[in-house]
């Protein structure tokens, strides 16, 4: 946006007020315009500026900026889509046959290391520490006879290579 319109205007208005006073206060007058001439366009600058603030504060997202750019002002408008909501919660987990839905209370004693891990698995699941320990706990009683194993390896750890980064795990 160009302001020199607006400077050049308010000049033009003072010069024809000036003309009331004669020639040397014109004189003065035109002197005076071109020394106020950076004064003005900060106080033009300024004003829009607030108003940008106060027109972002009405948005419900994003803003509006203003820059200068040389003697312009440039407006920067961030439209920034609202935040996608929270996913919802796990459902909780499922009672297997047998279960009669009593649960019993249990102490469990982890060293500290173990128990960081487990956490971290049980948020990858997206679930809590609790309900990932009744899982596991679930999968190793089962009465099926097979139990599944997880595995997570780290390839790049192997003699081979297998990329930096690259995982492989899952169930066996």
């Amino acid at each position: 946006m160009d302001i020199s319109p607006y400077v050049e205007r308010l000049r033009h208005d003072l010069l024809a007020a000036a003309e009331a006073g004669g020639p040397e206060v014109r004189s003065a007058t035109e002197r005076l315009t071109y020394a106020l001439d950076p004064a003005v366009r900060l106080a033009l600058m300024e004003a829009v500026s607030h108003a940008a603030a106060e027109i972002t504060s009405a948005l419900p997202t994003g803003s509006v900026d203003v820059r200068l750019d040389g003697r312009d002002l440039d407006f920067v408008v961030d439209t920034t889509p609202p935040p996608a909501p929270a996913p919802p919660p796990p459902p909780p987990p499922s009672t297997e046959e047998g279960d009669d839905g009593v649960v019993a209370r249990v102490t469990l004693r982890l060293p500290e290391p173990v128990k960081a891990r487990a956490e971290e698995l049980a948020a990858r699941a997206g679930t809590s520490l609790n309900n990932w320990l009744v899982g596991v706990v679930r999968d190793a009683t089962s009465e099926s006879g097979d139990r599944a194993v997880r595995v997570d390896v780290d390839l790049s750890s192997l003699p081979f290579g297998g990329g930096r980064g690259r995982r492989l795990n899952g169930w066996i």
